[in-house]
């Protein structure tokens, strides 16, 4: 049983490195990224063992979400900043948005993969 167990795990991982994919692609690369991480998920979710992971989906997506909230936080707004030899202006989205969908995405992929078990 903890050998099927393992597996899971490893399969819920797969799942969530997937879904940061597709998400990576659906903002940024479009068709180079969704169609192929479209491709592997239907062969993923092919047999059942494995099907029964893809809440790590969810996981992956809320992760790009955490990580856009992360680069956003010193925002709204403009930021400006200097060193010795250089300076310049950063203008930041506000990143309560991002981080409340990064958290709910990722949650409800562990919660959801800790219920079909």
């Amino acid at each position: 049983m903890r050998d099927t167990e393992g597996m899971r795990g490893r399969w819920f991982w797969a799942w969530v490195l997937l879904g940061f994919a597709a998400a990576i692609g659906f903002v940024s690369l479009g068709v180079l990224v969704v169609v192929p991480a479209a491709v592997v998920a239907g062969a993923m979710a092919s047999r059942p063992s494995i099907r029964s992971s893809a809440f790590g989906a969810l996981t992956g997506m809320g992760l790009l979400l955490l990580f856009v909230a992360w680069l956003q936080r010193e925002g709204p707004g403009t930021t400006c900043w200097h060193t010795a030899s250089a300076s310049g202006c950063d203008e930041h989205l506000n990143p309560l948005p991002w981080l409340a969908a990064g958290l709910a995405l990722t949650a409800a992929g562990f919660v959801g993969h800790a219920r079909r078990r």
